[in-house]
């Protein structure tokens, strides 16, 4: 059966770059469009009597967000926000139009793409069935979508407007049951379609549709920035639509203007936003030392130069001509095109002077190896996944530059393929027995072709019926490619599915041609990065995924080169590159993070001269950087070595004490434990006392002037009803303009915090001679009173009313120490303890053989032989989440079996270590979080927590004598 895909609600990383984007419009001036074209018009969100508001609103959120890389705003009418593939651009920019919608009143919107491709995709996500039920759900409303084609081939030669067009700017701000969003190509938004007059006038006043757009007042979205210089047609065109504001989403931009939100690379990887990237490099000893290079082209005929080792030999080629007269393995590559700086070739790549090709890399023999392997590698991820409950379908891709070798049945590539697949589903099938997993591969050795399927260009002007099925799964139907009654799981194409389309399920890209050496690696494997849905289609986040990519020889640096452009895109500073010299990044991170030991850069460079670390030009001794690794730890944000690796170099591992796990086994069964925050509050009278105290609490903020109100007043002149608004007092949180109706806003507001509305209306009564919240009925206020009670509902908590964690699975393992059966693992990701490694030798009572550590508290920590300790571990990271009132979670660090002073009775003791000298130091947040953790643990389990200045075996001989 076809299923929908679940989308979640409030991914964090996506719930802030929405957020954001309400943010820097908070508390501008609402101007209401008059005269009658006034309900076909957005209204104006006002930059410029606001200016001031919305400078510091950016200036806030880059401040927010750390967004610390020379980044300067520029306060124009562009908002940009940087988020990389893979991690839900397209839904965010969608609900963030929603979110624009219902705070602001914005209706219509103009998303711009650079190619057919991905305007396809964003066309597909927005007109499918589960995109439409999520966001009606949430919003009551649709996306009525308008979606500007090419009119070339019309057979009715009548000179009408666009209907696309016509029918958005006709849309009206009354229809409360949509948003109107506008979708179109750069390719259209450059033709003379925009641009020309029309017989027919669009509400009796425009003849050009660029005009009738530019007058809806349309907030514009782009897509993927770097496509849209800002020298460029596009761009120019853009401005024609006069855009209330852009918003730009993308994860590469040339130049950013007001960056409010960074989702960087580095940020996707480590947080498991993400699949990781394994390589796979298929080496050819003989094609070593050999390649053919562009020397020249006058746009009639090519000049290739054929190096073999020391020989040089030069060819001249014409349109048409093979390239075998170069290398007999370019066999059936040709020049398709040429002009006086590029040559073309039949195969779809693009080479200019001095560009490189190698012959062996097209070799039949290296193809079938790698398809061989992939094949392979295929069926263990695919026994694995479908085996399991819920069950994931893998799909692998094949990118190709030879189409004739898989559409032709007896081409080289289809019969190798399938030859592996056959040879693959019968091994598998000898020895398995998981009913389904069976039946999955007696199907698939029922009709071997139906496991895969093409997509390629050319296929458009085809009438196959078969392959017409095969492109519309491939490019329309995700969920019936994932189907688990289907057994397509393999698919070809050339780089026509580069951008504009993904599938989170592929879990292998085989590159069986070159794609050129300069195309960005992160493009690249961008299509197989998301992460997978299981057969219900929803999101599997509770592992790490990886995504295995398949090149040959010429691409031996392939992984170095990801993981530099990662870390070079995020402006971060890996640690698994060893650099010459110390660096001016470098320096500046560790005087912004290390600013108590340092007051500026003579005084750190002083220091580590004095240290014997670096030498008078910055460039470090022998183990110098080792040095910087181990005393700066925090300046280190790059890539994680685990995330991007050679298949061939072994995943770090830390190696663990088996034979200690029964000593520990019970407190870290006690700490897996599921549970659910339940507040003690006993009746509704209670819950309605405590809202109360909290809105007098915001009343009295109110009226320190800490809300700017705003009164808008309605006049009538010149015939036309306009709205005038003066501004009063203050600073901003939320403003005294109604946008919707008392029950609207009771409704949402005891949505977003679980509240009965009649409760939450007997409060508001009670106030209204000192608040009256009928001039604040707007969705600004609804989240204002939302994050606020949600840190009143953290800081009351255990003293104002009483918390309580109710366990809701018996099932415990598997963990991350622990299989499903709940057998310690032999060995975990050095990565879930800690990014930096030493050699010294921990302590004898560690449940670890290795150091790893992210500080220097938790390395002595590990290193501290305490006689009173059994066993202790420290806990891997993201294990345990301990619930906390408002919302949010809470981890510690690590965990003690401590014996006592008679050696008979066991105490559990688990640390929290905090980056501060004292519990003065701490946030009122982090001490009520320490306080749940207490209660969370019960008497069960003993809870401290270790600032910096305190030593571990002081705190547990603290702890043994109370």
């Amino acid at each position: 059966m076809k299923r929908g895909f679940v989308f979640e609600r409030n991914l964090p990383h996506q719930t802030k770059a929405v957020e954001g984007i309400i943010k820097v419009f908070e508390n501008l001036p609402i101007k209401t469009p008059a005269g009658t074209f006034s309900n076909f018009v957005n209204p104006t969100l006002d930059n410029k009597e606001g200016f001031e508001t919305y400078k510091k609103n950016i200036e806030r959120l880059q401040q927010e967000n750390n967004i610390t890389f020379d980044v300067k705003p520029t306060f124009s009418n562009i908002i940009d926000i940087m988020m990389e593939t893979g991690t839900g651009k397209t839904y965010t920019y969608t609900k963030a139009m929603f979110e624009l919608n219902k705070y602001y009143g914005i209706f219509k919107f103009i998303i711009v793409v650079p190619t057919l491709s991905i305007k396809a995709g964003t066309k597909n996500f927005l007109k499918s069935d589960s995109a439409i039920e999520h966001f009606k759900e949430e919003y009551g409303k649709t996306v009525a979508l308008y979606v500007v084609d090419s009119q070339k081939g019309r057979k009715n030669k009548k000179n009408f407007m666009p209907s696309s067009i016509s029918e958005f700017v006709r849309a009206d701000k009354n229809d409360k049951n949509s948003i109107h969003v506008l979708l179109i190509n750069a390719g259209m938004l450059n033709s003379d379609t925009l641009q020309k007059n029309f017989d027919k006038v669009l509400l009796d006043r425009f003849t050009r549709p660029v005009d009738a757009l530019a007058a809806t007042n349309s907030f514009v979205i782009i897509d993927e920035p770097h496509r849209f210089a800002q020298e460029n047609k596009t761009w120019q065109n853009i401005q024609l639509l006069k855009p209330q504001y852009i918003i730009r989403f993308g994860a590469t931009f040339k130049e950013y203007e007001n960056l409010i939100y960074t989702l960087t690379a580095v940020d996707a990887f480590n947080q498991n936003l993400v699949k990781g990237v394994i390589a796979y490099i298929e080496e050819f000893e003989e094609g070593k030392n050999v390649f053919v290079r562009l020397v020249s082209t006058d746009g009639k005929e090519a000049t290739f130069e054929l190096v073999d080792k020391s020989e040089k030999t030069k060819f001249k080629l014409k349109r048409k001509e093979e390239l075998k007269k170069i290398h007999s393995n370019l066999m059936g590559l040709f020049i398709e095109k040429l002009n006086k700086t590029e040559v073309l070739l039949s195969n779809g790549l693009s080479l200019k002077r001095g560009d490189k090709i190698n012959p062996y890399s097209y070799a039949e023999t290296l193809q079938v190896r790698m398809i061989k392997r992939a094949v392979e590698n295929h069926f263990k991820i695919e026994r694995e996944l479908l085996t399991q409950n819920p069950r994931i379908k893998p799909l692998t891709l094949f990118f190709i530059d030879n189409i004739d070798e898989y559409r032709n049945e007896e081409g080289y590539l289809r019969k190798a393929h399938e030859q592996s697949i056959k040879s693959m589903a019968k091994k598998y099938l000898e020895t398995e027995t998981d009913p389904f997993y069976k039946e999955y591969l007696k199907k698939t050795l029922k009709n071997i072709k139906l496991t895969h399927g093409g997509y390629f260009s050319k296929d458009n002007v085809e009438n196959d019926e078969k392959i017409e099925k095969e492109i519309n799964e491939i490019l329309h139907d995700k969920e019936a490619l994932l189907d688990l009654e289907n057994p397509r799981r393999f698919i070809f194409s050339k780089w026509t599915l580069r951008e504009g389309w993904d599938n989170p399920n592929v879990f292998q890209i085989c590159k069986l041609r070159s794609s050129g050496s300069e195309i960005s690696k992160l493009q690249e494997v961008g299509r197989g990065l998301r992460l997978p849905v299981n057969e219900y289609m929803s999101r599997v986040k509770d592992r790490q995924f990886y995504l295995n990519y398949y090149v040959d020889f010429t691409e031996s640096d392939f992984v170095d080169r990801l993981i530099s452009e990662i870390n070079e895109k995020s402006h971060a500073i890996s640690r698994e590159a060893i650099p010459e010299k110390l660096t001016d990044k470098m320096i500046k991170r560790i005087l912004e993070l290390y600013s108590d030991r340092f007051k500026n850069e003579n005084k750190l460079l002083e220091f580590l001269d004095d240290e014997g670390v670096i030498t008078r030009s910055n460039a470090f001794k022998e183990g110098g950087f080792e040095y910087i690794k181990r005393h700066f730890p925090l300046i280190f944000d790059g890539v994680d070595s685990n995330k991007v690796r050679n298949a061939r170099k072994e995943k770090k591992k830390i190696r663990v004490r088996t034979g200690k796990y029964n000593e520990i086994k019970e407190l870290w069964e006690e700490l897996n434990q599921k549970a659910i925050l339940e507040y003690k509050i006993k009746s509704e009278d209670e819950f309605k006392g405590l809202f109360a105290e909290f809105m007098k609490e915001m009343v009295n903020k109110l009226n320190s002037n800490i809300v700017k109100d705003r009164k808008v007043e309605l006049k009538i002149e010149d015939g036309e009803a306009i709205s005038k608004e003066e501004y009063l007092t203050g600073s901003v949180e939320i403003i005294s303009v109604v946008t919707i109706t008392y029950h609207k806003f009771l409704k949402e507001l005891a949505k977003v915090i679980k509240a009965n509305p009649k409760t939450l209306h007997e409060v508001f009564k009670t106030l209204k001679s000192e608040f009256d919240i009928n001039n604040f009925l707007n969705m600004t206020t609804v989240r204002a009173i939302k994050q606020g009670f949600d840190n009143f509902m953290l800081y009351k908590s255990i003293d104002k009313f009483g918390i309580a964690y109710q366990k809701i699975s018996h099932t415990v393992h598997p963990t991350k120490l622990t299989d499903k059966q709940g057998k310690p693992l032999k060995e975990i990701d050095s990565t879930d303890i800690g990014l930096i490694s030493s050699e010294e030798k921990v302590a004898d009572s560690y449940y670890f053989e290795d150091l790893f550590y992210d500080s220097e508290l938790e390395k002595e920590n590990m290193i501290t032989d305490v006689e009173e300790v059994i066993v202790f571990t420290k806990i891997p990271k993201n294990s345990i989440k301990i619930p906390v009132a408002g919302g949010g979670s809470y981890s510690p660090d690590f965990a003690y079996v401590l014996k006592t002073k008679d050696g008979e009775k066991r105490l559990y003791f688990v640390v929290e270590t905090k980056n501060v000298n004292s519990k003065d130091e701490l946030r009122k947040e982090e001490l009520q979080k320490i306080k749940h953790a207490k209660v969370f643990f019960g008497d069960k389990v003993r809870f401290e927590t270790q600032f910096s200045n305190e030593k571990i075996f002081d705190l547990l001989k603290e702890v043994l004598t109370r």
